[in-house]
């Protein structure tokens, strides 16, 4: 199926006609689309196209700005099932995880939609009685939209919904093994009736599409969501220009598991965390921090939660579908060979599956490693499949010290009974998701996402009317009459 870029109201392909495709990661060989290699001229095109229709889009009313969400939700909502099984298809989702992401990306634009008529701005008490002063929210102008593969639908809705809501121009660049079920998304909104060069939609490598982008002196703003490597070129290349950017990159995200918290119900929170997914969430769970008083016992409910899990095709819903990509099993394969050298106990998992219906596959088991340091590269660094390591503490202090002890600080969670102990990981803990009796994974539409340290730049926030801030700026208007 032949995937092409949006650019100026016409789908085109690259210039220079050069393609690539898009594999089912349960079955390699079987292709689910033909993606555009795009070239510089193609990117400064969608440029181009997005400045041209900045202006009259500014100045379309909210409400109308809203309608035309309203009527890409509906879109999307009536697609929703054959939408699910493309992304199932080509991100290896399970078919139950594919469709709650498809209804993410529905809700998403119901939600905005109403909030682009709530943007006008807001009046202020003047200290003189002959004037009337005022804060108006304005468009940033062209908004380039960078997303990744393992959300591919949801990521690129909440960063195009705030940023059309607010009046600005999108170009879209996905990334190109999932860019199938990116390219239904902007279906969706051109058929809304979206006026040509509102959303641009172009695909292909990073170091070509994404370098113009960062670069280009007409990008008003770029939303980025990745690994915390391309961001920080991202933001190298566009500081010379002082482009406003909105980071969003990894974690290494824990559950802690104090000596009060019920075995069962820890467990079930860890492995769901951990092995939804794939473990292929900038969310997931991949520490656990157990009191020693807990551990054995948790670290063998865990075992059994993990092994008790059913891999397959996504299309099939099982409870675990394959890794993206030959570079990601790959990855993960290599991080669980240094947690063995590094000393940690393999407790199960930590291969692909002997199973010959998943041997094209990119499959892997469910891993948990025990007897953990907190040291070791795999409790440091960002692994990014389904693997946990579990890691012993003495008490409430040590965990802390644990769950901070690492670079990024996306997200984090605490299972306890004690309020004392739930209310000092809040405060105590250095990220800007913190969750008490509940999975890392997971997020609500409307309050702000996002990350401390290394895994974001902090300076704005995702989704909520957090989202909102970054896609606009303020004029301050003294009236006098």
């Amino acid at each position: 199926m032949p995937i092409y870029n949006r650019i100026d109201g016409e789908w085109c392909p690259s210039s220079d006609e050069a393609t690539v495709t898009s594999h089912d990661p349960a079955a390699p060989d079987t292709v689910v689309g033909e993606l555009q290699q795009s070239t510089v001229a193609d990117t400064e095109r969608a440029i181009a196209s997005a400045q041209s229709a900045q202006t009259t889009w500014a100045n379309t009313p909210g409400p109308e700005r809203g309608a035309y969400l309203r009527a890409t939700a509906g879109r999307l909502e009536s697609r929703s099932e054959s939408l699910a099984e493309l992304l199932s298809q080509e991100e290896g989702k399970t078919l139950s995880e594919a469709m709650g992401e498809v209804q993410r990306a529905i809700d998403i634009f119901y939600y905005y939609a109403e909030k682009a008529a709530d943007l006008g701005g807001t009046i202020k008490a003047s200290s003189s009685e002959a004037t009337t002063l005022s804060v108006r929210k304005a468009p940033v102008g062209v908004v380039a939209a960078i997303t990744p593969w393992n959300y591919p639908i949801a990521i690129p809705a909440w960063k195009i919904a705030p940023a059309l809501a607010a009046g600005n121009t999108v170009v879209l660049k996905p990334a190109t093994n999932t860019g199938c079920i990116a390219q239904a998304l902007v279906e969706c909104l051109v058929e809304s009736g979206l006026p040509e060069g509102t959303i641009n939609f172009v695909t292909g490598r990073g170091s070509v599409v994404g370098e113009v982008l960062a670069t280009d002196e007409r990008i008003d703003a770029i939303s980025f969501t990745g690994s915390e490597g391309v961001g920080d070129v991202v933001y190298q290349n566009a500081a010379p220009n002082q482009t406003r950017v909105q980071l969003e990159m990894g974690g290494k995200n824990p559950t802690v598991v104090m000596d009060d918290a019920d075995i069962e119900q820890a467990a079930e929170i860890v492995a769901a965390g951990a092995f939804g997914v794939t473990g292929q969430a900038c969310t997931a769970c991949s520490r656990a921090i157990v009191h020693e008083d807990s551990y054995d016992a948790f670290v063998e409910t865990l075992t059994s939660k993990a092994q008790a899990l059913t891999l397959g095709p996504g299309v099939d819903d099982p409870d675990m579908g394959p890794q993206s990509s030959a570079s990601e099993l790959e990855g993960t394969l290599e991080y669980i060979d240094i947690g063995t050298d590094e000393g940690a106990t393999l407790e199960t998992g930590g291969g692909v599956p002997t199973d010959d219906a998943l041997d094209a596959g990119y499959f892997i088991e469910p891993t948990v490693f025990s007897d953990v340091d907190p040291e070791m590269r795999i409790a440091q660094e960002e692994i990014f499949g389904p693997v946990v390591a579990v890691i012993p503490v003495s008490d409430f202090e040590e965990a802390i010290d644990v769950t901070n002890g690492v670079e990024q600080g996306l997200a984090a969670s605490i299972v306890t009974e004690s309020l004392t102990h739930a209310n000092r990981f809040v405060d105590e803990t250095e990220a800007g998701v913190i969750k008490v009796n509940e999975k890392t994974t997971g997020l609500e539409l409307h309050v702000p996402f996002g990350g401390m340290k290394g895994s974001s730049n902090e300076l704005y926030r995702e989704q909520g009317d957090a989202g909102l801030e970054f896609y606009t700026t303020s004029k301050t208007v003294y009236m006098n009459y």
